[in-house]
């Protein structure tokens, strides 16, 4: 093996940063325990990180003490989660990405409209339970093209909403399938496939004719990491998903000369460097990215935990 091809842009989105960043001054200002809704992110580094400096991750909102402080994830929660909060009067900071809301905007406005909404993402994913209890009367989720082509609609006004982490030519293909069969179907005005994601798929594509394995760091639980992977095997390049450097097996090696690496949007830069460190410690030193794109998007924190806040309780 020669080389590596590091893929821009990879890594931490704003949304993740925000999340992030929004435990972490909850437990400045008002020290552990704060306790957290599913994983803040999917990514069991930043999960642990931020176990031993005092976040409590729970699964459901019931297990947390009455009175006491809980985050909800980036994924975003249904309405019902903010009700059981406020029986159980939890001191509440919401963390869901801006762009997780806005899809929960969509389905509320289409629901209320008294449209039937087409949501396109995966059954059981955090951010597909808050968005379908927005409105779970009104959506009903399709997961691939061949299910949109049996699936069974009322008449009346349609439209679609996606996950904001799905595979961006995988989305195309429902689409396509949903246009064709109900040519009224009403679009978002501005698609909800978020611009990490998009940015990542679009980066790996950019380097796949100059790389023979794609190594991509990223947790299992994490949508936008998994679509990664997909898009090389796709194109017929071997690529792997791996939280770190252990993971990584050497027969993967054999007969490779160049290995492009890239990070989901939940995975810290730290890991990249413990994988470049694992190369070099094998005599791979050649490394340079592929191409240099930056990101300059950048999501205010919760006002509870912005800098300046007071440092005395979260809202209920």
């Amino acid at each position: 093996m020669k080389r590596i091809l590091l893929a821009s842009p990879r890594g931490y989105c704003a949304g993740v940063e925000r999340a992030v960043d929004t435990v972490e001054q909850a437990l400045d200002l008002w020290g552990p325990p704060v306790y957290v809704r599913k994983q803040i992110v999917h990514n069991i580094h930043v999960v642990r990180d931020l176990e031993e400096r005092g976040a409590i991750f729970v699964e459901t909102e019931t297990e947390v003490p009455p009175g006491a402080t809980v985050v909800f994830s980036a994924h975003g929660v249904a309405p019902s989660v903010h009700d059981n909060a406020r029986r159980l009067e939890l001191k509440t900071i919401d963390a869901t990405c801006p762009l997780v809301t806005k899809v929960h905007s969509e389905a509320r406005h289409y629901a209320k409209a008294g449209y039937t909404i087409v949501l396109v993402g995966h059954a059981g994913h955090e951010e597909v339970e808050g968005t379908m209890g927005e409105a779970p009367d009104s959506i009903v989720l399709v997961e691939s093209p061949e299910e949109a082509e049996t699936i069974e609609l009322p008449d009346g006004p349609l439209a679609y909403i996606t996950q904001t982490t799905l595979s961006v030519d995988e989305t195309n293909e429902v689409i396509d399938v949903l246009r064709r069969r109900f040519p009224r179907i009403e679009a978002p005005k501005k698609e909800d496939i978020c611009y990490a994601t998009t940015n990542r798929q679009r980066a790996v594509k950019a380097m796949l004719g100059s790389i023979d394995l794609l190594l991509v760091i990223g947790s299992r639980n994490s949508s936008n990491s998994n679509r990664l992977v997909e898009v090389a095997r796709a194109a017929g390049v071997m690529s792997y998903l791996i939280d770190d450097e252990t993971e990584i097996e050497e027969a993967w090696l054999d007969g490779v000369e160049t290995v492009g690496v890239t990070s989901g949007a939940s995975a810290p830069e730290r890991l990249v460097e413990r994988v470049l460190d694992w190369f070099a410690a094998r005599g791979v030193t050649n490394v340079s990215p592929f191409a240099e794109e930056r990101e300059d998007i950048f999501f205010k924190l919760p006002a509870q935990v912005r800098p300046g806040a007071a440092a005395g309780t979260p809202s209920g």
